[in-house]
């Protein structure tokens, strides 16, 4: 995650094909004015052997969207449903973004490039489409963070600045416009399975299920779990095992999503698609990051109960192919594997050696209360406590038997850490709004890649590569 992936040529592999005559519309790209290359991530590029392009060539297939040599002959926007803050929606799909290419990367695995931005679709409805630059900037930010305190996040791997006037009633009007490209692990979506089944389209949501165990495979289930050898029960266990290491990663990370439908949950366990997300400034569970959800449905401490329900969702569908109990069997595994996930990546942010669960849960209740207590911004306080260092009572008390990891990176010897609230990222698009000046930018994207360095990769469940 947070260390260099695996640099490698381009090996593309449009597998989606099998699929899309039921699963997707061809579509075309928006024409836009201009395509001014303004953020291309070399990093992620280089993992899908694409960073040697030149920027005329990356405004061209990321801009433009000419096809990339033996990938998709013609973009897709794929079709799905969802349940949006628990409410059904048939009426929805991708509306201003689809599918524009896949290829292997340097570890083999099977990678999206998705877009968001890139014009109208069948399943726009009333939307322009478009993007903002704002929100493509946001979007930077947030996956470079994400992916610097160890979430499997979807990366920011192109923003295009295309030139038009948007007029949108959440920021002030008329802004700019931009085109974004995401590299993903996917983006099937639980509300992809939601669709297959609302049109009982059995023999499809087979083909499906075969795609993702063949792509996105997992550990096996466990060896007393009822119909293991199922493959839609197979799929489950994946997808329960993913959605509770998400859930932990979000509160390890003191990230609030702020919009978790079942259209926005890839069947991978993989982050997208950031709208109004926040990071917290105090330890608050009722904080919330999307000012239309008044009921807190999204609200920080709510984010593994949503998952869950997301991954209930899940199951509702799958009973299109399988029977209940295996099914329920999977989802009672949620709450478990989550607490140990929760366990797991604690201690790694805070740089200490696991003492077992019943210790490190122990830790975890005197790390919130120290918080809740002294209304420390999270991020500060994982990093002035780093390896134990600061503590003192009943923190001190329950960190006095843990062994600390060797840190030897200079970013722990900084004054302060990284962190990313609301104030900062506002800046930051001020310099660009104002003057266009996207030095602060990427300065804080060389500076989380910095703290992403010197924390490693986050650690997976065993089982997991």
């Amino acid at each position: 995650m947070s260390d260099e992936p695996q640099a490698a040529i381009y090996r593309p592999d449009p597998a989606i094909q099998s699929l899309s005559d039921w699963l997707a519309s061809p579509v075309e790209a928006a024409d836009f004015p201009q395509t001014e290359v303004r953020f291309r991530n070399d990093r992620a590029a280089a993992s899908v052997g694409l960073a040697s392009l030149s920027d005329e060539d990356w405004a061209r297939h990321f801009g433009r969207f000419e096809p990339l040599d033996g990938n998709l002959p013609q973009p897709l926007a794929l079709k799905y449903h969802g349940h949006q803050f628990r409410v059904y929606n048939p009426e929805i799909g991708d509306g201003r973004g689809f599918l524009f290419a896949q290829m292997r990367d340097g570890d083999g695995r099977l990678m999206d490039l998705g877009t968001k931005g890139s014009g109208t679709t069948p399943y726009s409805r009333a939307g322009d489409g478009r993007l903002t630059l704002k929100g493509a900037v946001r979007e930077i930010l947030a996956t470079e963070m994400l992916e610097a305190l160890g979430v499997n996040t979807s990366r920011t791997f192109s923003v295009i600045e295309t030139g038009e006037q948007l007029m949108r009633s959440d920021e002030p009007s008329p802004t700019r416009s931009a085109v974004m490209v995401r590299l993903s692990h996917s983006h099937i979506r639980i509300g992809t399975f939601q669709r297959l089944l609302a049109h009982e389209e059995k023999d499809h949501m087979e083909a499906l299920v075969d795609y993702c165990l063949e792509h996105f495979p997992g550990p096996p289930a466990p060896q007393d779990a009822p119909g293991r050898e199922q493959p839609a029960v197979r799929l489950m266990h994946h997808v329960v095992e993913r959605m509770a290491d998400l859930a932990a990663s979000y509160m390890v990370a003191g990230f609030v999503h702020g919009v978790l439908n079942t259209d926005n949950m890839n069947i991978t366990g993989e982050s997208f698609d950031y709208g109004p997300w926040r990071w917290l400034p105090k330890w608050e569970p009722g904080f919330t990051a999307a000012y239309f959800d008044h009921a807190g449905l999204y609200a920080f401490g709510r984010q593994p109960e949503a998952l869950h329900w997301n991954a209930g969702q899940f199951a509702v569908a799958l009973r299109l192919l399988a029977d209940s109990e295996p099914l329920v069997a999977a989802m009672e595994r949620f709450g478990p594997l989550y607490m140990e996930a929760v366990a797991r990546r604690w201690t790694w942010r805070l740089g200490v050696q696991s003492r077992g669960p019943e210790a490190d849960s122990q830790l975890v209740a005197a790390c919130e209360k120290a918080m809740r207590d002294s209304e420390a911004q999270p991020d500060a306080f994982f990093f002035n406590h780093r390896g134990g260092r600061g503590a003192d009572g009943e923190l001190s008390d329950a960190l006095s038997d843990y062994e600390a990891v060797e840190d030897t990176h200079e970013y722990w010897s900084d004054e302060a850490p990284q962190s990313m609230v609301i104030d900062e990222v506002e800046s930051i698009w001020s310099a660009i709004d104002e003057r266009d000046d996207w030095s602060p930018l990427m300065d804080k994207v060389s500076a989380l890649r910095r703290m992403g360095e010197a924390h490693g990769p986050a650690p997976t469940p065993s089982g997991h590569a």
